[in-house]
């Protein structure tokens, strides 16, 4: 009995791209602000209200802007690959000949004969659909964006930033005192961006250990740098 071998990838990686960068900056700058703001705060009057006011408003601006960002990338990326589509479209019925020796350099490259190559041309020239389809992907190294993908990827984007950024911000509402707020929240982000760099590190198949420690340094680092400035200027 012939088994058939059924190869595993992963092959959402628009999804988790968009993910990745709206919860690493929805961890990293909500928590670098706060810290910022208990450095500068410390002893102030209502500082727990200025913290929470300042983060909610940062948050929702960030995912605005982050969203928007993503929303552009995506329809640039459509509007790139219909505007090079177009000039094959045209390339192909105005300077078929050339066409056919850009294909013939294509094969050549993963080591065909000439005498191997002259029919697959042939074939392809026959489709001028397929043919174009070809040259998109061969030669360009183009595919086709999914015409959801705009929407999709502002949401996404937006709505991790949003979830990204009430871990560093949720502790400062549960706790009155803002420095046991920042070292709760100090403790919850770190162990966020920890787990967060791990799971990031399995999905893209990058060394798990390794993306843990570098997002958690990365995160700790700006809020650390924000709180010192901080407290530098506020004497």
């Amino acid at each position: 009995m012939r088994h058939l071998h059924t190869e595993k990838h992963f092959a959402s990686t628009a999804v988790v791209r968009d993910v990745v960068i709206g919860m690493s900056d929805g961890l990293t700058v909500p928590f670098a602000l706060a810290a910022g703001l208990t450095g500068g705060l410390t002893g102030s009057i209502n500082a727990s209200h200025v913290i929470i006011t300042a983060g909610l408003a940062e948050i929702a601006a960030g995912s605005i802007a982050m969203g928007l960002g993503g929303y552009l990338a995506a329809r640039t990326d459509r509007e790139h690959f219909q505007t090079e589509r177009s000039r094959e479209d045209r390339e192909v019925e105005e300077k078929p000949e050339i066409e056919a020796l850009e294909v013939a350099e294509v094969f050549e490259g993963y080591g065909l004969s000439p005498e191997q190559i002259e029919p697959i041309v042939a074939a392809l020239r026959r489709d001028k659909t397929r043919w174009v389809d070809f040259m998109m992907r061969f030669e360009l190294g183009l595919e086709e964006p999914d015409p959801r993908r705009a929407a999709r990827s502002a949401l996404t984007i937006a709505g991790s930033y949003i979830a990204g950024g009430m871990i560093p911000l949720a502790p400062y509402m549960l706790l009155d005192d803002v420095q046991s707020g920042l070292w709760v929240s100090t403790g919850v982000t770190l162990l966020a961006l920890t787990l967060f760099g791990y799971i990031k590190g399995r999905l893209t198949g990058t060394h798990p250990i390794r993306g843990a420690a570098q997002t958690a340094l990365i995160g700790g680092l700006a809020a650390a740098a924000a709180f010192g400035i901080a407290r530098m200027i506020g004497g």
